[in-house]
């Protein structure tokens, strides 16, 4: 008896050494980023325009970043998740900064979230007005404290740099004459003619001013006044004459009664800075409601096809062989393993059904939610990381937890709650298959995502 003791004590030591060193796994990255820069997952630098910037000029620095492989920064409107950028500026006493001037986005569809990033190097410009009054020589320090959020497909993590650059005052000659042609390319032109926009059930359509001869490849609207659109709903382009119209869905609760500001991508790295006001928009074609019932059959028949995958794999095919099992030993007719297989089969189908009825709730609620998007948060962190840790207790026999009742019943209301219980609890184990399923059903109509 007191050797099982010592033996059980042991292997709580043990397990606790575990779990303490799992503990300082997951905090040294973070102590490490905040020691120094080596594991940020933006390269960020100062470029000026000038490096003798003329003193009563304006200047114009580009905040050059550079996101890692797979990862990817914001745009000023990020879209469903993340935050966008915040700058704060130290600079000499007479110098102002303006707003920054955001190159054009991509988009990005993750878990049913659409996001508005940047996963190649872009530079943010901004303007800073050099006071009068500084002799030639003169010293111009420049610093910025940024702040920001950096993700890649299954993590976001926010990061902060300080960034200096040291000037002097001259003629203000360029330095960076092709670097900043490039990047001014890629920064939205400004519309020489008014946009307007109109809502019409629950659909809201931009006009804008368009060449009839000009060329609009993958045209897309980035709106910048947030709240207004759906993000994630399909975006349908026509042209007539010289007038470019997107219709897309209104968002949730959205109130269009203000002009609304946005970016038109017209091709690679290309864009217009929209401002559209209330008028008159022409009515376009009615959507088509065989092609979108069309995508949804085409989604399904996708899903299906990931679900059959998906039960060869580790994390699925042992729950299959385990029930085929309990109804070989039975002894169940060929009949009641049949009820048992269907009663299992609603079991799975109705509570995910619930899940996505629940998600697509909160979505028309106004929540940007998707698919384990709650993983993001700390708390639901530490929570999956006890429970991980109480199961490895339990497993080694430190404490036993009870079964459920109906997990001892026979029959078809045992089969039916031992499925449901399954699908609640196996949702982390979607992907990768399902995971753009689940993606696409977020972004259709209610009726078509369930």
């Amino acid at each position: 008896m007191n050797e099982t003791r010592m033996a059980m004590r042991s292997l709580r030591c043990v397990l606790m050494t575990m779990l303490l060193a799992l503990c300082s796994l997951v905090a040294t990255p973070a102590l490490a980023d905040s020691l120094d820069g080596s594991s940020r997952h933006l390269s960020m630098r100062l470029v000026a325009e000038s490096d003798h910037p003329k003193a009563g000029a304006p200047l114009t620095i580009a905040i050059a970043t550079t996101p890692d492989t797979d990862w990817h920064g914001y745009w000023a409107n990020p879209g469903d998740a993340g935050f966008p950028a915040t700058f704060d500026w130290t600079l000499p006493r007479g110098a102002t900064a303006g707003q920054p001037e955001w190159p054009v986005p991509t988009t990005l569809l993750i878990a049913g979230l659409m996001n508005y990033v940047y996963e190649a190097p872009y530079a943010p410009l901004v303007t800073i007005q050099v006071p009068a009054g500084l002799a030639a020589g003169a010293k111009l320090p420049i610093r910025l404290k940024t702040s920001y959020l950096v993700c890649s497909a299954t993590i976001c993590v926010p990061e902060e740099q300080a960034l200096a650059l040291d000037l002097t005052i001259g003629d203000g000659a360029p330095s960076q004459a092709s670097a900043f042609a490039d990047w001014r390319r890629a920064i939205p032109k400004p519309l020489d003619a008014g946009a307007t926009y109109a809502v019409d059930q629950g659909v809201l359509r931009v006009a804008v001013p368009f060449p009839a001869g000009a060329r609009a490849q993958d045209a897309y609207f980035f709106p910048l006044t947030t709240g207004v659109i759906d993000n994630g709903a399909r975006q349908t382009v026509t042209r007539s004459g010289d007038t470019l119209t997107i219709a897309t869905r209104l968002a949730a609760n959205g109130k269009a009664n203000a002009p609304i500001e946005g970016v038109l991508r017209i091709g690679d790295a290309q864009g217009l800075a929209v401002s559209a006001a209330p008028g008159v928009v022409a009515a376009g074609p009615s959507d088509d409601a065989g092609g979108l019932w069309a995508t949804a059959l085409a989604a399904f028949a996708g899903a299906v096809l990931g679900g059959l995958i998906l039960n060869i794999m580790p994390c699925v095919f042992p729950i299959l062989s385990l029930k085929a099992l309990s109804l070989a030993r039975g002894g169940a007719s060929e009949r009641e393993a049949r009820h048992e297989a269907l009663a299992y089969t609603a079991g799975v189908v109705l509570v995910c059904l619930g899940l996505g009825a629940a998600i697509l709730a909160l979505r028309a609620g106004g929540s940007a939610v998707g698919w384990a998007f709650q993983l993001q948060h700390p708390a639901a962190i530490i929570v999956l990381l006890l429970l991980s840790t109480a199961i490895a207790f339990n497993l080694a026999g430190l404490f036993e937890v009870p079964t459920p009742r109906f997990a001892g019943e026979s029959g078809a209301s045992g089969a039916f709650a031992t499925g449901a219980l399954a699908a609640f609890i196996a949702t982390p184990c979607t992907g990768p298959f399902m995971g753009a399923a689940l993606g696409a059903a977020l972004v259709l109509p209610w009726p078509a995502a369930m």
